[in-house]
């Protein structure tokens, strides 16, 4: 099962509002994935500031104090927004490797969820309805998101093995389906210098692109070999710095919708996902074919 959203804007007009559609389309799928949900919620980026999203079994002791603790380690302003169990660390863009490095010391028990100059990732066990509750997803702004709602079928229920997953800076994913070649592609990635913080087959998704594009490929590329690197069947959405892709498998066996306005472009992984999204009477709206690349950019 699981349910998956994406909603990439194009009317600046709309982006106070990106955290209710998202909130909205993503609470519709619920009963496609009871165990966890998540949203990573992109804005502008400045150029001045990094963010880091953390995660905290136990928050009042982890985030109490940090950001003076943090900016004194890594000689460099440090705010820490707690929101629940998470907290958003914010500093200069240079000191971002070094505020995560940090981190492992003064805090071991601390998750990191993703890191960027644009991306928040909030995600924990729970129905969607309560997740985007907890973490006031709902009055959030930016420019793009993408959300998931999971129903567990290889790996328990904890908030790490929720999506979305990220493994590089503003990037994150989110998948519909099952790898069956994963534990091989793992053993890869691990000797190409990646690291992992579960066992699910999304994070492995999630690294591979990442891998690629770090070996030179861009985003398109990444996913276009997807297609012939990764086995299984799949349905992939992905965040960026500045907009959002959609890949499926060849055999394309799990749902999924789009649609576009001159608005927005969305994503669902099925059509009752997009029907309070404004003007969606008029969108042109369409299955993505299967082993297709789409991409949308600011």
């Amino acid at each position: 099962m699981c349910g998956i959203v994406g909603l990439f804007l194009k009317d600046k007009a709309l982006e106070p509002k990106l955290g209710a559609m998202l909130s909205e389309m993503l609470v519709s799928l619920s009963d496609r994935g009871p165990d966890s949900a998540g949203i990573a919620i992109y804005g502008a980026a400045t150029g001045n500031e990094a963010k880091i999203t953390v995660q905290s079994p136990k928050p009042d002791r982890d985030f109490r104090g940090l950001d003076a603790e943090l900016a004194k380690a890594i000689g460099a302003p440090v705010s820490v927004a707690v929101k629940s169990t998470h907290a958003v660390i914010r500093t200069t863009p240079d000191k971002v490797d070094a505020a995560r490095q940090t981190l492992q010391t003064l805090r071991p028990d601390i998750r990191v969820m993703g890191a960027g100059e644009a991306v928040e990732i909030y995600k924990e066990v729970g129905l969607p309805e309560a997740v985007v509750e907890r973490f006031g997803v709902r009055a959030m702004t930016g420019t793009h998101g993408i959300g998931h709602t999971r129903m567990a079928t290889e790996s328990a229920v904890t908030t790490m093995g929720a999506h979305p997953f990220s493994t590089g800076a503003d990037q994150c994913l989110v998948h519909n389906g099952s790898l069956s070649n994963h534990n091989n592609v793992r053993r890869e990635l691990i000797r190409d210098g990646m690291t992992f913080e579960t066992e699910n087959d999304t994070e492995v998704a999630a690294a591979y692109l990442s891998n690629r594009m770090a070996h030179g490929k861009n985003l398109g590329e990444a996913l276009e070999g997807t297609l012939s690197d990764l086995d299984g069947f799949f349905t992939f959405v992905v965040g960026t710095k500045n907009g959002f892709g959609v890949v499926r498998d060849p055999i394309a066996c799990k749902p999924a919708v789009m649609a576009e306005t001159d608005q927005y472009v969305a994503f669902g992984s099925e059509y009752r996902a997009l029907t309070k999204l404004p003007g969606i009477d008029n969108a042109r709206v369409w299955e993505p074919e299967p082993a297709t690349v789409y991409f949308w950019e600011h």
